[in-house]
């Protein structure tokens, strides 16, 4: 992918050794749509090649991190021609910045939620805000998470705590996800816990912090590319499903799904 993408539902902000992405779609609640992944990939291709930069901060604009896909993307009809080139750029987002050599955190204020929270999952360390709701959230709409989810809540929580938190799909709250060690921190005041964090890490040395992040990044990656692939082809089949239909249409009419394993 090109690197000379631009738009405005992506913010970058450097401060001397730290740079900022915001995402910037707040009256969407920084839902994810094909134009802010890419400028989500290009961003951190661009700050991947300097040599200044050794700290991301990953956030959102106004009162989300990220509310998770765009609705208006789940809702087209999409055939196989228009639904991998989609869940490609996904791939390419999380390969990049799981495995960016920086170190990452997220930021999370407001909501985290479905692909928003796979996002997340990439970073290095997760601090959420008090008031933060964090949600793999997929299931509610007869989906699997995608983004990498799988590979991340194993590696973070093991294999069964993962495929409950999956099946579940339930909101958490910042205590609870910090007590299921899905995140690093909670904070009461967002900036400041961030500002420290960031403080911190400048203050060791950072490069020996990269390199073995490097080192395990570079040994997971084959299996985060197998399971990215895998969520691929399974989201192309659930978006088939009669379930799945009916997830969306009982979320448009704001009522309870009436799922029958179809």
């Amino acid at each position: 992918m090109s690197v000379n993408f631009a738009t405005d539902k992506v913010n970058v902000r450097v401060n001397g050794r730290v740079a900022t992405i915001e995402m910037n779609r707040p009256e969407a609640l920084n839902a994810l749509d094909v134009d802010m992944l890419r400028g989500l990939v290009c961003n951190l291709k661009k700050i991947s090649d300097s040599d200044d930069i050794d700290i991301i901060v990953l956030t959102g604009s106004g009162r989300a991190f990220s509310s998770g896909g765009d609705i208006k993307t789940m809702l087209s009809n999409m055939n196989e021609n228009d639904f991998f080139p989609v869940m490609d750029i996904i791939s390419e987002l999380v390969v990049t910045l799981y495995s960016i050599p920086k170190l990452t955190i997220s930021a999370v204020n407001g909501a985290a939620a479905g692909l928003g929270l796979s996002l997340a999952l990439a970073t290095d360390h997760i601090i959420a805000d008090k008031k933060s709701k964090l949600a793999m959230n997929f299931i509610g709409i007869g989906l699997i998470p995608d983004g990498g989810a799988h590979f991340f809540l194993d590696k973070r929580v093991g294999e069964l705590k993962a495929m409950h938190i999956i099946w579940e799909g339930k909101m958490m709250d910042a205590q609870e996800a910090l007590e299921l060690n899905l995140i690093q921190e909670v904070a009461d005041d967002l900036q400041t816990t961030v500002d420290d964090r960031v403080l911190d890490w400048l203050s060791r040395p950072v490069q020996a912090m990269i390199k073995t992040k490097k080192i395990l990044a570079d040994m997971n990656r084959p299996q985060l590319l197998k399971i990215l692939e895998l969520e691929k082809h399974g989201q192309f089949n659930m978006r088939k499903t009669l379930d799945h239909q009916e997830g969306i249409k009982a979320f448009i009419e704001k009522r309870q799904p009436k799922f029958i394993g179809k």
